[in-house]
């Protein structure tokens, strides 16, 4: 039986993971208070059965209902970055350690080195790889100049995202416009 009334759920990364969850919660009968990124508040505690057949379902889907402390932290890690870079609308105004450390309550270099051992890259990496998934969906867009993209990601300069560009993706910028075949990852790919 759970002892919380907060489930954490792996890859939830996108508004359909949050509707699929509901869903899930909706045919399972498990009453829930709201469903967000990577969490589902519930409105009682689990049983034991519950627990094993939303685990399993969630599995099926490619999600993964989260037992443990490090399993947590680092889906909360991955949530709040998620929707800081790609559905935030709000501009940052500390940088990512503060900003983890200050959400989660912890020491960043406690966060820092749990997320790497665990994970195999940095958060620093994974920031990067979602914030260039980012740009490549605002470039297919064709809505903004790379300059407004660079200050949309709190890049410094232009010169300085295409750079972090290149070394993610092997093209600049103008390249992946151009490329017709280019081709953007899922987040739960990332």
């Amino acid at each position: 039986m759970s002892d919380s009334k907060e489930v954490l759920i792996k890859n939830m990364v996108c508004p359909r993971c949050i509707e699929a969850v509901k869903t899930t919660m909706n045919e399972l009968e498990i009453s829930f208070q709201s469903v967000e990124l990577g969490k589902v508040i519930l409105q009682e505690n689990l049983t034991e059965n519950q627990e094993e057949l939303l685990s399993s379902k969630l599995d099926n889907q490619g999600f993964e209902l989260l037992k443990g402390e490090k399993s947590a932290i680092i889906s909360k890690i991955k949530s709040l970055l998620i929707d800081q870079i790609h559905y935030s609308n709000e501009v940052l105004l500390t940088n990512y350690s503060t900003f983890l450390a200050e959400k989660l309550n912890q020491e960043y270099s406690h966060l820092s080195r749990l997320f790497s051992s665990v994970e195999g890259i940095t958060i620093e990496k994974f920031i990067t790889r979602q914030k260039i998934e980012k740009i490549k969906e605002l470039l297919i867009y064709n809505e903004l100049t790379l300059s407004e993209i660079a200050f949309k990601m709190d890049y410094s300069s232009v010169a300085y995202l295409s750079t972090q560009f290149k070394k993610e993706t092997g093209m600049t910028p103008s390249e992946f416009k151009k490329d017709k075949k280019s081709i953007r990852k899922s987040l739960d790919q990332l």
